[in-house]
């Protein structure tokens, strides 16, 4: 997975910077509520950028849902006909026997 090389770079990098931060800080507890904010938020963007590039299931499968979706749009909606209109025939029930063919 390419994307996930550089956002670990940068994720190290920026954690590393955040804790020297928060070690020469004059208040430490502010400035680290505060990383923590930011941390999650930056989970949070992590999370969103692989799902919406990879998805859930691999590349494999959101092709495959894709494709399944663009057929059903194509695909028409089967007429909705009567059974018991004139000049169709009755649908038979199974019989007691089974059918021979």
């Amino acid at each position: 997975m390419p994307v996930l090389a550089p956002l670990s770079v940068v994720i190290w990098a920026w954690a590393y910077a955040l804790g020297q931060f928060v070690v020469l800080a004059d208040r430490p507890a502010e400035v680290f509520a505060g990383v923590a904010v930011g941390a999650a938020l930056l989970l949070a963007t992590m999370v969103a950028v692989l799902v919406t590039t990879v998805g859930a299931a691999g590349p494999q499968a959101v092709r495959r849902a894709r494709s399944l979706r663009e057929r059903a749009r194509r695909r028409r909606v089967p007429r909705q006909l009567d059974p018991d209109a004139p000049g169709r025939p009755r649908p038979r029930a199974p019989g007691v026997r089974p059918a021979t063919a």
